[in-house]
């Protein structure tokens, strides 16, 4: 029976693949067979079921479908730079099913209505999974506790005031003690802005030399260590993001040894890129926290190969190109991540050594829904058919033409990188593709 991408049968058969699970890949050509959206059976061989048509993806890697613990779609207010459909789009052609979206929209996300508002935009766009986060403070402002208990009956998944750390340690406190009763986790934006100032980019040799302010590491340890003793003193759940200094992996990982429930993500950039990078004034390498010295990129790399960062995150941030192309001290912190993170994944971290595939794979799927108490990340029989078929020795290059993000803020830009998606599907139906497959 013939099938295609545009005409995708209610059930079918993916064969010739190798699957990745628990962090290994499968050494023998395996098979998953999807029956109305669920996975109706998986394992290695070929099997043949009457009248069920195959894809035959031989060479592919078959993996579950990618979670992202940590992007700024933009929408309401900001919907030059991006919306919950074009950012869905961006995710599906980076193989993500699920993404979990930051308050910082203009109004912020900080009561039910709005944590509903996102989810019935995902729900609209139907190209993965749209989990809000809510914030922790009312406007993000950092002075008065928001409706936690309301936004998490709404579908909130974790609250933060992510763009903005939340300055006052009694205010985190009881936020941490709330959160704890309603069994979500507080993701802290872990900055000391007493000590950045009014930096942009690492405080090092390469600020001194470019004549910008910097940005201290001690910014970011002084406040991952702050927010770990509150989670501590109220065994609540800490989720710390986009961690870039040795610093705060070192901070996390005796933590962690110590028994304190915390986790943490590293965002691609922050593992493969430093901050030689902005030797150019070149603002698509302006994010924050900013890019840091080897060292800390080493020290980021080793805490996902380690277990002390849980998982990759891209902390997905898009901007008009017009706020991109102003001097680099006035320009916006941030760059997309969606459509290069598994490449730079496989490029940076399985080429260089750091993690094999499997354990990568892992660092997209098991490991930030685990992060979040989401029953996914895995294929198991039964459950939905989230999956992506990857090409993982395919190399090809980040250009503005081959991303569908609104936005082109990307670090990559024009860099040849290695791993590719070529499908994406969300409960069995297809929502990305980069080439026709071959049918069988």
């Amino acid at each position: 029976m013939e099938w295609s991408w545009q005409r995708i049968p209610a059930e079918y058969l993916v064969t010739g693949v190798k699957l990745a699970q628990g962090g290994k890949i499968g050494a023998r050509k395996g098979f998953l067979h999807v029956k109305k959206g669920r996975v109706e059976s998986i394992g290695a061989g070929t099997p043949t079921v009457e009248g069920v048509p195959a894809l035959a993806a031989d060479g592919l890697v078959l993996a579950p479908g990618f979670v992202d613990t940590h992007v700024h779609f933009r929408e309401p207010g900001q919907e030059e730079k991006e919306t919950v459909a074009s950012g869905s789009r961006a995710a599906a052609a980076g193989g993500f099913t699920t993404v979990v979206t930051m308050p910082n929209t203009d109004p912020p996300i900080d009561n039910a209505g709005m944590v509903r508002y996102v989810i019935d935009r995902g729900v609209e766009s139907g190209l993965c999974r749209v989990l809000p986060t809510g914030a922790i403070s009312v406007g993000r402002k950092g002075e008065t506790l928001a409706e936690l208990g309301a936004m998490a009956e709404a579908g909130a998944v974790a609250f933060t005031d992510d763009g903005s750390p939340v300055a006052s340690g009694k205010l985190m406190s009881n936020a941490l003690k709330y959160a704890r009763l309603l069994g979500v986790p507080i993701m802290t934006h872990a900055e000391d802005l007493t000590i950045v100032g009014d930096g942009c980019m690492h405080a090092g040799y390469w600020s001194t030399r470019l004549g910008l302010p910097g940005m201290a590491r001690a910014s970011e340890d002084a406040a991952t260590f702050r927010d770990i003793e509150l989670a501590r003193a109220g065994g609540a759940h800490l989720h710390v993001a986009h961690v870039s200094t040795r610093g705060s992996v070192a901070i996390i990982r005796r933590a962690k040894a110590e028994g304190v429930r915390v986790t943490a993500e590293a965002t691609p950039h922050h593992f493969s890129l430093e901050h030689s990078r902005c030797r150019d004034y070149s603002p698509l390498f302006k994010m924050n926290p900013p890019l840091r010295e080897p060292e800390d990129v080493a020290a980021v790399a080793d805490g996902l190969a380690d277990g002390t960062i849980d998982c990759i995150a891209t902390d997905h941030a898009p901007h008009t190109a017009t706020e991109k192309e102003l001097q680099f001290d006035q320009a916006p912190f941030g760059v997309i991540g969606l459509e290069t993170a598994f490449a730079v994944g496989v490029t940076y971290l399985v080429e260089g050594g750091k993690l094999d595939l499997g354990r990568l794979i892992q660092c997209f799927t098991e490991r930030p829904a685990a992060v979040l108490g989401l029953p996914l990340g895995r294929l198991e029989e039964g459950g939905e058919a989230d999956f992506v078929l990857l090409a993982t020795d395919r190399e090809w290059v980040v250009t503005p033409a081959s991303l569908r993000s609104r936005s082109r803020n990307s670090a990559f830009l024009g860099e040849t990188l290695k791993g590719q998606v070529v499908a994406t599907f969300l409960r069995g139906r297809l929502t990305w593709h980069q080439e026709e497959p071959s049918l069988g």
